[in-house]
């Protein structure tokens, strides 16, 4: 069996999501299956390791799970990390530029320079390309992650970029957005949820990381921005809008 939790893994957050996985381990083992004793930390190639049939849980994005790995893997629950203006369990992507820049609104910026962390990317590139698609008619950057695309609009190596608000929320506490500003908030859409191997029943998986998320120390659930675990339909997921 494999364990991770790799798309909010921090620095700062790595204590706090070690002690979170060692209550869902715990639950988990007292159903009697067989959970790892630590999570797999930076899985090098992510659609393998979700489709690993050992995969007991682990946390994905909405557009691979749309576009790749819905009927692999089994939806658990998903997350609720309270994003400000969206329902629970849901999050936006955030659309930063240099605060310095004069272009303050989002129109104001097609033509110029975006950096991006993936085109399989939700929040960094499907969300903000099927909602104001002309604004990306201008030249690209591909960085391979969020924080490499905030360093980049920083840097003025490119102008503007589409954030997962939770990311921006730890590199904003991080230090990490200081000269930047938010230009737009794209529509609320189904956060990112933890799934599990197609042949695992995710009911008590959800029940344990549940119970793991209430246990939390108050310092841990304000490190990790936790709020609770909310069950999506995949249908939402499925529904999210093409670019």
């Amino acid at each position: 069996m494999i364990a991770s939790l790799p798309m909010y893994a921090f620095p700062a957050t790595q204590a706090a999501e070690a002690r979170l996985w060692a209550g869902i381990r715990d639950r988990l083992r007292q159903t009697g299956l067989d959970a790892p004793e630590h999570l797999t930390h930076a899985p090098g190639d992510l659609m393998a390791h979700w489709s690993d049939p050992g995969l007991l849980l682990s946390q994905t994005c909405g557009r691979p799970y749309k576009t790749y790995l819905h009927g692999k893997v089994q939806l658990v629950g998903t997350p609720d990390y309270g994003v400000e203006g969206c329902p629970p369990a849901h999050y936006r992507s955030l659309v930063v530029a240099r605060a310095d820049d004069p272009r303050t609104e989002l129109a104001a910026l097609r033509g110029a320079r975006f950096a991006f962390n993936d085109p399989g990317s939700q929040s960094g590139w499907a969300a903000l390309a099927a909602e104001a698609p002309e604004v990306l008619d201008g030249p690209r950057l591909e960085t391979g992650s969020h924080r490499a695309s905030v360093r980049a609009v920083r840097e003025g190596r490119a102008d503007f970029a589409a954030i997962d608000a939770v990311t921006y929320r730890h590199l904003a506490a991080a230090g990490e957005s200081t000269g930047l500003r938010i230009v737009h908030a794209t529509a609320p859409r189904p956060g990112l949820p933890l799934i599990t191997g197609a042949a695992h029943d995710p009911a008590p998986i959800f029940d344990a990381a549940r119970a793991a998320i209430a246990a939390l120390s108050p310092s841990d659930r304000l490190r990790l921005g936790l709020v609770g675990l909310a069950r999506i339909p995949a249908e939402d997921y499925l529904a999210l809008p093409d670019p």
